[in-house]
């Protein structure tokens, strides 16, 4: 069955369906990772977005047990090639089947090069995947235009409270769309780990008896996010121990009188090179976002940038000044990717030592 990506400018690529023949229009977005197809898919921070993924064959290990969440979040799949005969011993089905039984639309068979390169040239835009071959160019671009994410971190966070048991450190991990590699990182270090849904009042994380707090990545422009930016900033009055990823780490920023800004079209993918400035090395680093805090606006009596991006001079982390508290744009839990940076729960948990 043909399908079409339609884009906010007007551009239409003609592929192949092969997912969920529903209409959906989402942010299209690309990720640049080599492999990791399934942990892409099962990221709670590509809800409201669709994703392209630049690397030409995707599909040929199938759905394996490597999810990042119970099912996938994303509106859409873009792919160049998409393997039709999946080769692993742990396959347990393939991503066509996958996208069937998730209701999720995707289309094969565009060049995912072209797409890649307007969304770099031109930005982020909104995007529509549909099997209609009588779409109307005139109807779709206004509701493209209109299109908003809105509240997804809402959207995707656990229901209710849950503990993965340890013997060591007691860690409340706040869950604005959480990966599980997150949680099981912590977990693998001994630390017991209770995560809470992402609209949990802080009274009830600081009175809880944790040693440490954790907040995730998730989906979304940080600022839909008020009211949790308010409970933040009740955290960063403690005196408690913060680690943060990615859209924690804006919101950190965001709570404490620091902005952020939207980028041109983002950063995803296994590949991007962030410097540690305290100790000059390099590491490399999986990413997922469309945001970054503007540290032209950083107050130095609150905090100091920890982190630079190596391509585009960006904010990848930052120290704060008096505080037990640091945070990062980039996944030192990978999944997918490298775990060059996994050492920052290390310090995380020497930090709730000292």
């Amino acid at each position: 069955m043909k399908a079409f990506l339609i884009l906010e400018d007007g551009t239409v690529f003609i592929g192949e369906s092969i997912g969920s023949t529903k209409d959906a229009i989402s942010e299209i977005v690309f990720n640049t990772s080599m492999t990791g197809y399934l942990e892409v898919l099962t990221d709670p921070s590509y809800a409201g977005q669709a994703v392209c993924m630049t690397y030409p064959l995707i599909g040929n290990y199938g759905i394996t047990p490597d999810m990042e969440s119970t099912k996938p979040w994303p509106d859409g799949f873009i792919v160049r090639e998409l393997s039709r005969m999946p080769s692993n011993f742990r396959c347990e089905g393939s991503i066509q089947e996958f996208l069937i039984k998730h209701d999720i639309p995707g289309i094969a068979g565009i060049d995912t090069r072209a797409l890649t390169k307007i969304l770099r040239e031109k930005g982020t835009m909104n995007g529509m995947i549909t099997t209609n071959e009588a779409y109307n160019l005139d109807e779709v671009l206004p509701k493209l235009a209109a299109y908003k994410t809105g509240d997804v971190v809402s959207k995707v966070t656990c229901s209710e409270k849950y503990i993965l048991k340890g013997s060591g450190k007691r860690v409340a991990l706040m869950d604005f769309g959480a990966k599980k590699n997150i949680a099981k990182s912590l977990n693998e270090r001994g630390c017991e780990v209770t995560v809470f849904p992402a609209h949990t009042p802080a009274s009830e994380i600081l009175n809880g008896g944790f040693d440490g707090i954790m907040l995730s990545n998730g989906p979304g422009d940080p600022k839909d996010c008020g009211p949790i930016i308010d409970e933040v900033k009740k955290l960063y009055d403690s005196n408690m121990p913060i680690f943060a990823i990615c859209l924690g780490h804006q919101l950190m920023a965001l709570a404490t009188g620091t902005d952020t800004h939207r980028l041109k079209y983002g950063h995803r993918g296994g590949n991007h090179p962030v410097k540690d400035l305290e100790t000059g090395r390099v590491y490399i680093s999986s990413q997922n976002h469309g945001y970054v805090v503007d540290t032209d606006k950083l107050d130095p009596k609150v905090a100091t940038p920890a982190f630079v991006n190596v391509n585009d001079g960006t904010n990848e982390g930052l120290k704060y000044t008096g505080k037990n508290i640091f945070t990062v744009q980039f996944h030192p839990e990978a999944c997918p990717g490298p775990q060059d940076s996994g050492y920052l729960f290390d310090r995380f948990i020497k930090m709730m030592e000292d």
